[in-house]
This record gives C-alpha cells, structure tokens and sequence, in this order.
C-alpha cells in the first residue's frame, strides 16, 4: 500500500530510497562526518548512523551558515542522501546546501495525526509534484 503525502518544493528533484528520521534538529557543520556521512554527535539520537543514499527526514538545520557547505561536501564525497524532508519549513542552511548540491528537498509535509513516520520506511520525493509517496507494508 503507498501512501501519498502533500509538500512544499524547496529544491527540485526526485529521490526514492529508505528513510532516516529524526525528530531533533541538525548542525551539519558540528555534528556529521561529512567524509563517511555519519553523525559524530553523541548527544543525537542518530549518533553513529550514516545519511548516505537515505532520504533524510528531520525537523530542521540549525547552526551556522557554513553548514550548507558541509552539506556540498557531502555531495563532493559521494555520501549525501539521496533527497531530504525538513518536517517544518526548511531552513536557509537546508535550502542553500541542497539548492548547491542538487539534493532534493521538500518541507511541510502534511502527514495525519494517525500516521507515524519511521526509519527503514521506503519513500519516494518528487519535489516537482509536491508529493512524497511511502510504501508501507
């Protein structure tokens, strides 16, 4: 069964791959690896897992502006998600580093109350539809 979720276009593009979800922010400049991808932060609950060809879901970027160039090295690595969701309105530390580096991004993704959104859950973006489709099982 899929589900089909509304968004807003941020950055265009389509992505299809599992997904990481965090409902803590993240400081791509301070808290990832941007060589192998992995988030170093121990106080996160992500610590230790690698953002490499997921589809990152989390609420926000928070940090400084720099963080959009760790996001391209990201992508110069050949470690970057394949598309990112930012749950509220996409930060400018988000949009620019996704806008550099071709990663689509979406944000507010209208998800109903009696859906939880979870890890490993296979997900497609066409950030030019608007759409985010999850399959569930």
């Amino acid at each position: 069964m899929h589900i089909k979720l509304n968004c807003r276009k941020i950055v265009t593009g389509i992505g299809t791959s599992k997904a990481l979800v965090t409902k803590e922010v993240i400081n791509f400049l301070a808290m990832i690896d941007t060589k192998s991808a992995t988030i170093i932060d121990k106080n996160h609950e992500l610590f230790g897992k690698s953002i490499k060809d997921v589809i990152l879901v989390f609420p926000n970027a928070v940090g400084s502006s720099v963080g959009a160039y760790a996001i391209y090295s990201l992508k110069i690595n050949r470690v970057a998600p394949s598309a990112m969701i930012c749950i509220n309105s996409a930060d400018i530390i988000t949009a620019s580093g996704c806008a550099i580096s071709d990663i689509p991004l979406v944000d507010m993704l209208e998800i109903p109350s009696s859906f939880i959104l979870e890890s490993e859950m296979e997900i497609s973006i066409n950030a030019d539809k608007e759409l985010v489709t999850i399959q569930t099982v």
